[in-house]
Order: C-alpha cells, then structure tokens, then sequence
C-alpha cells in the first residue's frame, strides 16, 4: 500500500480531503448515466424530449460553473463546495420525487445549474494549500481517486438498476449530503474576509488563460470522443459491451499506477506534448484494433497520455491566476469541458457515420499529435502574453 501511495506522501491533508469527498461523490454520480433512461422509461418522453432535456442539462453545467468560480472567490471555497453539493442533493431528490414528465425536466435543469458549482473551489483549493511544484501531484491524487471511484459507480449503476431507477437519484443525493458533511466537518473554515479580485484584472481579458483555454478546448473534445466513442467502437466491431467495463477498470488501473512513473519536476508544455503524444499512439492503435486485447493496449496508452494530461493543465491554469482570483480562472478554464460535452456527441456521431472507426480515430490522432507540435508555441506566447 505504501508503495502505492508513494507519489502522494507529501501532499496536504485538505487535498486527501478533498479527495475523498470528491471519490464518495463519484462512486454516487452513477445515476446521471441514466437520466435519459429514466426520463424515457419512468416518464414516457420521447427520444427527441430526451435528447433535448439531456442537452439542456449539458447547457446548464456552463453557468454552473462559472457561478462557482465567482462565488468561492467571492464567499468562500469551503461554502462554495457545501452549496454546490447541497443543490445537487436537492435537484436530485426532486427528479427522483416527481411525478410527471415535466417535474423531471425542472428537477433535470435545477440539476445541471448546481452540477459544477462545486468544481471550481475544489481545485482553486488544491491551489491555495500546495506549492506550485507540487500541484501536478495534488492534482493527480484528485484524479485517482476519481478513476477507482468511476469503476464502483459502474458496478454499483449494474447492482441497483434493476429497482425503479429513479432511486439512483436518491443514492446520489444521498452521497451528495454525505461530502458536504465531510466537508463542513474536515476542512478549517473560510476566513473571514475573503480576498477579492486584482483590482483591474478581469478573466476574460487574460489572453494567457484564453490561449490556454483554447488549447485545453481541444484535449477536453478528444477525451470526451473517447468516453463516447469507444462503447460504440466496440459495437461496430461486434465485441461485448462488458469490453467498455474492462476498458474503464484498466483506464482507472492505468492512470494511478502510472503516478511513479510521471517526472512531476518536467516542465507543463513538455510534459503535455508528451501526454498528447501518447494520447495519439493510444487512438492510432484505436483505430486498427479489432480485438479486446488490443482495445486494451490502445486504452493503456492514452491513459498514460490523459495522467499527463489532466494534471498539467490545471497546474497551469491555476498558476496563472492572481491570489484572489484562482477559482474564477478554472471556472473559465473548465468552460472546456462543457464545449467539449456538447461538441463531442456530434464530432463522434457524423465521422462514425462518415469514415467508420478508422476514420474517427485517425482524426483525432491527427488533431492530438497537432495540438502537441504547438506546445512549445503556447509556452512562448503564454510568456509573452
């Protein structure tokens, strides 16, 4: 075990709390694969309905955020997160307590307002309790805890699906309450007077942040095409859908143990081209495989690339905010993530119609080892910026 947690040992204990709150969430967030299924079998919408709530869901999760990056700066991180996680418990119990097709909707909507506003005070507090050093570490720590946390959601989602599935709702809600209470409880309270923002700087002015938004846009799109497209990969090529299972247990295996093996001194744009350039072998072999096995040597590959990934990016984005104003630049930097969410179904969709799986893949192949080329770009603009 020792062994296993040795690229964590010097990392706070806030950010171990934080971890863990963020894993108990995760292994509940299992129920929001099913809001279509539910809103479909338990309220009778049509496909269409479905896919348009669904869509405004993904919609709503983009003020979400940005409202959690204002209100930690403004209030506080440790109240931010408590109210960000008590919404979602509220939205969730009203989904899983209506009645009727347009309650759910609400409860869907209400849902994804108060879906991210916890995100961005979580890892602006990362940022405020570690060294800058050391943030790629932190960072990956939330990471990892997240990926074991997904493999349990997924065999909790097979255990309980088999009830009324609006009680997946209920179990999300309830882990919801739980790390607010974790949170209120473990982590020191804010203080009394919270810093506000530089005088005079404003995010959307910071062209460092948009550039790096830009960039992180594009990575956010391929992981998100991956989640995506890979179930439908297996389909296409007639293997078991327990082949996503074993993908997502590997992916999880992957990202931890590879941990040791990340040089967390490297410099952020060299490790991030090397993270794309992994993430790039990972979707070529993608593109050719045509057994499990070999799904499951492209999954090790681009997991090792997203370890380098997920990490840097956020190291960097939180360096390049004032004091006061940390949470507002990820709220604005994870504004990638809500493109990427509603971007990504269309990409994978039309080119698996279009090219097939080799076509998809080698797209976004192609995309990554160009978004790797201009790493060094990036660096020197983001300093002259």
């Amino acid at each position: 075990m020792s062994a296993v947690l040795a690229p964590w040992r010097g990392v706070s204990r806030t950010v171990w709390i934080l971890a863990a709150a963020r894993a108990i969430n995760r292994i509940g967030a299992f129920s929001m694969g099913f809001l279509g299924v539910v809103l479909t079998v338990e309220f009778g919408a049509s496909l269409a309905t479905t896919g348009l709530v669904v869509a405004l869901f993904g919609l709503a999760t983009i003020p979400s955020r940005l409202l959690g990056g204002r209100l930690a700066d403004r209030f506080g991180r440790r109240r931010t997160i408590v109210l960000g996680l008590t919404a979602c418990a509220v939205a969730q119990f009203w989904i899983a307590a209506s009645t009727t097709l347009w309650s759910a909707i609400v409860g869907a909507v209400l849902l994804g307002l108060a879906f991210e506003i916890y995100e961005p005070p979580t890892q602006a507090t990362v940022a405020d309790v570690t060294e800058p050093a050391d943030r790629p570490a932190a960072y990956g720590l939330i990471g990892a805890a997240m990926a074991v946390a997904g493999v349990l959601a997924g065999l909790l989602a097979a255990a309980v699906s088999h009830w009324d599935l609006r009680w997946l709702f209920v179990a999300d809600a309830i882990t919801c309450l739980a790390c607010a209470v974790l949170i209120i409880r473990a982590l020191p309270a804010d203080s009394p007077r919270v810093e506000q923002p530089a005088r005079g700087m404003t995010v959307w002015r910071d062209r460092r942040l948009l550039l790096l938004l830009a960039s992180g846009t594009v990575f956010a799109t391929l992981y998100m095409e991956l989640l995506i497209g890979v179930p439908l990969t297996l389909l296409d090529q007639g293997l078991p859908q327990s082949g996503t299972g074993i993908i997502l247990a590997v992916s999880a295996v992957t990202f931890i143990a590879g941990q040791r093996l990340q040089p967390l001194r490297l410099d952020d744009f060299r490790a991030m081209s090397i993270g794309l350039t992994l993430l790039a072998a990972g979707l070529i072999v993608c593109a050719f495989a045509h057994t499990l096995v070999v799904f499951v040597l492209a999954t090790i590959l681009w997991s090792l690339g997203e370890m380098f990934l997920l990490t840097r990016y956020l190291t960097q984005a939180a360096g390049l905010a004032p004091d006061g104003s940390r949470a507002g630049y990820l709220a604005v930097f994870g504004l990638s993530w809500g493109v990427a969410t509603t971007v990504a179904p269309l990409v994978v969709t039309r080119l698996l119609e279009t090219t097939g799986p080799e076509g998809l893949w080698l797209i976004n192949a192609a995309a990554a080892i160009m978004l790797a080329a201009v790493q060094p770009l990036l660096r020197r603009r983001l300093a002259r910026a």
